[in-house]
């Protein structure tokens, strides 16, 4: 486990630096600018912005005092929130979006895992069935028709929660968001675990188990289920990371002042180094995840962890 972590760790600081640079090139190659939507300003206050944030520099000069700034900690100056620092930026947006994700995970893995438990149970049976158009639903409704049908049913028609906002992240707030945002991976997972049960449960060992006397209930829970739960795995590691970092369609349909929103916001306005900053925690949030999902791995199956 500890080689495993050193290995991530070597390999996440070129990781890190080819993101930021090719995020920061893309950026500067882009046409347009981060005040090209503002007033016409006078030369002599374009040239004030510009030097403030080091706008009148070569483009190499720019990377290199950024780059230094980051390995300090520091993502520099928001361009288009003036009075905030990239940092405080994320400091505010990324706890509402992992607030979510966190939520939204469990949610995903507490409905998804038993759902595809009972399909494997009754497999080409009409319970099967009817999980599988359910799940196909899921996977192809998109968020921004599930959120507002959502609102519609339980805010509006019959009105048991609020329509959105976070005020604090109180339960009746996040009721909404949560559910829009896990439905979609309550069908992968479903799905997911449904198939890899169906294979596990076909292979010679289990057969082997049978045959010594073991009840199904245990054949599923001792022998089957760890194995199945690999690909599972697998497709939470990135999967984790999209949901903690916060969907930005349904930050938009309820109002969350999440991570997501910020992102947008921050390339539709050039905001080079919110941009940048935000590019950054999700390239490190990534690597975090997929090093919890290949220990997850190990502990599964050690013999899988290996091969991987």
């Amino acid at each position: 486990m500890i080689r495993l972590l050193w290995q991530r760790l070597l390999w996440a600081i070129p990781v890190l630096w080819l993101v930021l640079t090719i995020t920061f090139v893309l950026l500067r190659v882009a046409p347009g600018g981060p005040f090209d939507s503002e007033r016409q300003l006078t030369a002599e206050a374009a040239a004030q912005i510009a030097a403030k944030y080091q706008l009148d520099q070569p483009v190499m000069v720019q990377y290199g005092s950024y780059l230094v700034q980051v390995l300090q900690g520091d993502l520099g100056p928001s361009f288009q929130y003036p009075d905030q620092t990239v940092n405080e930026l994320i400091a505010y947006g990324l706890p509402i979006s992992a607030t979510l994700g966190i939520w939204a995970l469990l949610l995903a893995l507490l409905i998804g895992l038993p759902l595809g438990v009972l399909a494997a149970q009754r497999a080409d049976k009409p319970t099967d069935f009817l999980i599988g158009i359910t799940a196909v639903f899921g996977i192809s409704v998109p968020n921004f028709v599930i959120g507002p049908l959502l609102i519609l049913a339980l805010a509006v028609y019959w009105p048991l929660l609020p329509v959105g906002g976070w005020n604090g992240g109180q339960m009746n707030h996040l009721v909404l968001p949560v559910i829009t945002l896990a439905l979609p991976f309550i069908a992968y997972i479903t799905r997911l675990f449904r198939g890899a049960l169906l294979e596990e449960l076909q292979k010679p060992y289990i057969t082997t188990a049978r045959a010594k006397g073991c009840s199904e209930s245990r054949v599923l829970w001792m022998h089957a289920f760890k194995p199945a739960m690999l690909p599972v795995v697998s497709f939470l590691g990135p999967a984790s990371v999209g949901l903690i970092t916060g969907s930005v369609v349904v930050e938009q349909i309820f109002g969350l002042p999440g991570m997501g929103r910020y992102f947008v916001q921050g390339a539709l306005n050039r905001d080079y180094t919110l941009v940048l900053g935000v590019v950054l925690v999700v390239a490190l949030l990534m690597l975090i995840m997929n090093t919890l999902a290949d220990a997850l791995y190990r502990w599964l199956d050690p013999r899988a962890g290996e091969q991987r």
